[in-house]
């Protein structure tokens, strides 16, 4: 499933426009995007939760030369499934 595939979904299962559907899933992603930015945890009962994490810089090795690299310090997304979600798919 696609974005598109998502927003008409969207638009069925609530009886709303694909207009309407859309400008809803661009808010939720830009106020995820907002919250894990500003360093919060975002929190779905029953879906999951996103939460932006350190990773430590490291040694790591150029694959075509085998020379070692320094991979810088950084923060990444991640995701941990609810209950719900997780049981969903079983």
């Amino acid at each position: 499933m696609n974005k598109s595939d998502l927003i008409e979904a969207m638009a069925t299962d609530a009886g709303i426009s694909k207009a309407a559907a859309g400008k809803a899933l661009d808010s939720m992603m830009s106020n995820v995007k907002k919250t894990l930015k500003e360093g919060n945890k975002l929190v779905l009962v029953g879906f999951g939760s996103f939460d932006v994490k350190d990773r430590p810089a490291r040694d790591g090795r150029n694959p075509q030369t085998g020379a070692t690299i320094r991979i810088p310090a950084r923060k990444v997304v991640s995701f941990k499934p609810g209950s719900e979600l997780k049981n969903s798919v079983n």
